[in-house]
């Protein structure tokens, strides 16, 4: 154990890193593990958040990805075709998106319309009013105190940005296995 190691160590208390799967932190980089169970404690705690906060709008029943492809359609209020949204939330299984927009078409939320001969879906005043609805929930029970910790957005954004591009490595990675 390296003297930076071991004060690294001291400093957890002396119960080493956070993993969810020793056995993969055991490896070259056990700080890369220590990043995937935050990501996936993140990613779990989101989407129940997502989900409840959704409830709380007004449209429970909806899904994290219903959620996310809900707000996507809202973004600076244009119309947007089924490869855009996939491509902004970074999905590769378009039929998950296209259910997820079928639900909120029969809920009212979006509708469907035509650019050129491409399938587009848009906003409609109730999708739009849920969607505001979420941001005063999430302004009031999420930004607030999330503020008054005290963090520094500049860090924030920097930790987005560094998520963002390591992203670019498990999907380049994802590519070398399915290659295998």
């Amino acid at each position: 154990m390296t003297d930076s190691t071991q004060s690294e160590d001291i400093a957890r208390g002396g119960i080493g890193p956070v993993v969810s799967a020793a056995h993969l932190a055991s490896g070259a980089m056990p700080a890369l593990s220590e990043v995937e169970f935050a990501v996936t404690m993140m990613v779990n705690a989101y989407h129940r958040w997502m989900v409840r906060c959704m409830a709380a709008a007004g449209a429970p029943g909806m899904s994290p990805l219903d959620t996310l492809v809900l707000h996507s359609v809202n973004h600076r209020g244009r119309p947007k075709s089924l490869a855009d949204i996939c491509l902004v939330l970074n999905i590769e299984d378009t039929h998950t998106v296209t259910y997820a927009l079928k639900k909120l078409a029969a809920a009212g939320l979006v509708e469907t319309g035509k650019r050129g001969k491409e399938k587009t879906v848009a906003i409609t005043r109730a999708g739009e009013a849920i969607c505001m609805e979420y941001r005063r929930l999430r302004e009031a029970l999420l930004v607030g105190p999330v503020k008054g910790l005290g963090m520094d957005e500049m860090e924030l954004s920097r930790l987005a940005a560094t998520l963002r591009s390591v992203s670019g490595h498990y999907d380049q990675a994802a590519r070398a296995a399915a290659a295998m």
